[in-house]
């Protein structure tokens, strides 16, 4: 007993200096100190859920930042997973996809990505309300599973990756913006034909 107990010690501290965390433990180290966070469902509990992370992890969450991130389309489907004998449905497939952009000054587009996440849940027709309750459950876990998805990968982003973008996006605006005024100024310069005379009869 004492040895199985010294090995799995072992393991845990081996595992702890290689930097395993169990999934949702420990803090996130972010490179970002500070974000604009906003969603489309301003008080969901997704955007709610997110800024307690960043804010735990001292990312300082505030309108105004930088860089903004926002959670623009957040879609739950629902599919039969599979049927009972009675070919009536008895599981479920949630999936749920989370669109999320980065905007930086002038409110230019400087990366977009997406996240999706699925649960099963039973569905006994003797138990509508259990039943229900256990989708709730899913969706929570879902939820949660999202919110550290993206959290993992805001952790991955950089300032300086975020200026370069940023330097990208302004060049690229701005290319975009002399095309238009170049096009505008060749019409200008064209001379207007005047109105064809009909002949009168």
């Amino acid at each position: 007993m004492i040895k199985r107990n010294l090995l799995v010690i072992g393991l845990a501290a081996l595992l702890g200096a290689c930097g395993f965390q169990l999934r949702g433990t420990g803090d996130i180290e972010f490179a970002l100190k500070e974000l604009d966070v906003s969603a489309r469902n301003a008080y969901g509990d997704t955007v709610t859920q997110l800024t307690q992370v960043l804010e735990a992890n001292d990312v300082r969450v505030y309108p105004g930042a930088e860089y903004k991130l926002f959670l623009a389309r957040e879609q739950e489907t629902q599919r039969t997973a599979s049927y009972t004998s009675a070919a009536r449905s008895a599981e479920y497939q949630l999936t749920t996809t989370l669109d999320y952009e980065i905007r930086g000054a002038k409110n230019l587009l400087l990366m977009s990505n997406s996240i999706e996440v699925q649960g099963i849940y039973n569905q006994d027709g003797n138990n509508l309300i259990g039943s229900d309750q256990e989708a709730n459950q899913v969706r929570s876990e879902m939820r949660r599973d999202l919110v550290q998805q993206l959290a993992q990968r805001l952790r991955q982003i950089t300032p300086a990756q975020l200026d370069t973008l940023q330097q990208t996006a302004e060049a690229k605006a701005q290319a975009e913006a002399d095309a238009l005024e170049a096009a505008r100024q060749r019409e200008a310069a064209q001379p207007q034909q005047s109105p064809i005379e009909l002949p009168r009869p």
